[in-house]
């Protein structure tokens, strides 16, 4: 048995007669770019998130670069952010011309450490970036308290957080605006590429509007530019289809953390490996199931043999890489950080992987830690369904 990372033909089955007629839908009405699909998706986003505005991009890295210049990041500036997270996060800041300040990880958690933001303030520092990664929240007061005690703006990343809570609060309605990805593979995916960003900051929200079609508003003059601006307009289709999904986003994130709470049993009494927690504060969405292991390279290998995806969200330490060189950091700079991405490993999980595929999974782990001689592992244990 083959089980892949994210089945997506599995979610698409069960919506196929809803999406084809929205897709139908667009194509009689010829509204390929933004128009009524992706006005009545950016409504519902923005209704599920309890703010005013949503507004529909291109895809996730652009809702990010979009945002930090709305929010008035300009060339010269740093914006203090995690390493721990996908490189269109850094990739957003270097495109507005600002510099990238990185601090450690929680080591619990993978998300930024508010308690080193201070430290690496500067007068140039304009914003703080907190990624919510693998679908678990930042701890967002301090970041928040710091933040407002500077005069700093806050945008939160939430590419991989579709619906978390944190305090109960969602996610990306803490900051001054919240960015996420809707790549197919999210918690909540279009067909294509498409991103959007929330907000309840009105002059935020109307410079979002222009900067992603071209610096013009959408009922003013055409072809009058108020700012030099971007095509970074969501699609007609991705639109509608997101629109279709939108309302099933909280069954499949409970099925996520059904699935994650699963593997959890399965593996608990492994000491080798290291799994998932949750903060008190957090309502983990499970975009990813990352756990660690010291043999990370060779349990991805037994995996592989048997058929199982796995994956390792990340292995390079961003700021040891060629195109963030020219930062300054040394290995041994942010020592939580470059730890996971050494021993980090996710296990396939959407909310239609069954009780069983799980069970396959955490059998085909069982094995290659017996086979390893790990004497402290019960190959029996945790396997009963």
């Amino acid at each position: 048995m083959n089980i892949l990372a994210v089945d997506l033909k599995i979610q698409h089955a069960t919506l196929k007669p809803e999406i084809d007629r929205a897709i139908q839908g667009v194509i009689d009405s010829a509204s390929f770019v933004l128009g009524p699909g992706v006005e009545a998706f950016e409504e519902a986003f923005a209704a599920y998130h309890g703010v005013r505005h949503c507004v529909g991009v291109s895809n996730g890295t652009d809702a990010l670069t979009l945002s930090l210049l709305a929010a008035g990041v300009e060339p010269g500036d740093e914006v203090i952010t995690t390493p721990q997270t996908f490189g269109a996060t850094l990739e957003a800041i270097c495109h507005v011309g600002a510099r990238p300040v990185l601090v450690d990880i929680d080591p619990v958690h993978y998300t930024l450490d508010p308690s080193g933001i201070e430290a690496v303030l500067t007068e140039r520092t304009r914003a703080i970036l907190p990624v919510h990664i693998y679908g678990h929240p930042v701890d967002m007061e301090p970041v928040m308290a710091l933040a407002r005690s500077h005069g700093l703006k806050v945008i939160e990343d939430c590419a991989q957080a579709h619906g978390a809570r944190y305090r109960g609060q969602i996610v990306g309605t803490i900051g001054d605006a919240g960015c996420f990805s809707f790549y197919p593979g999210k918690n909540l995916g279009a067909y294509g590429d498409a991103g959007g960003v929330v907000t309840d900051d009105d002059d935020i929200a109307d410079r979002l509007r222009m900067l992603r079609n071209h610096g013009q508003t959408m009922r003013g003059h055409k072809f009058y530019y108020h700012h030099i601006g971007y095509n970074n307009r969501m699609d007609g289709i991705q639109g509608a289809v997101l629109d279709v999904k939108l309302p099933h986003l909280d069954f499949w994130n409970a099925a996520r953390q059904d699935r994650a709470a699963r593997y959890t049993e399965k593996l608990a009494d492994i000491t080798h490996l290291a799994l998932p927690r949750t903060a008190e504060w957090a309502d983990h969405v499970y975009h990813l199931y990352v756990m660690e292991t010291d043999g990370r390279d060779a349990l991805q290998e037994a995996l592989t043999r048997d058929g199982i995806a796995s994956g390792a969200q990340y292995p390079f330490p961003v700021h040891l890489t060629p195109a963030y060189g020219y930062l300054g950091y040394r290995a041994g700079d942010l020592p939580h950080y470059e730890a996971a991405c050494r021993r980090i490993i996710s296990l396939p999980i959407y909310p239609e992987i069954t009780h069983a595929q799980i069970d396959t999974v955490t059998k085909s782990i069982r094995r290659h830690f017996r086979s390893a001689s790990a004497p402290d592992v019960n190959i029996e244990a945790g396997a009963a369904a």
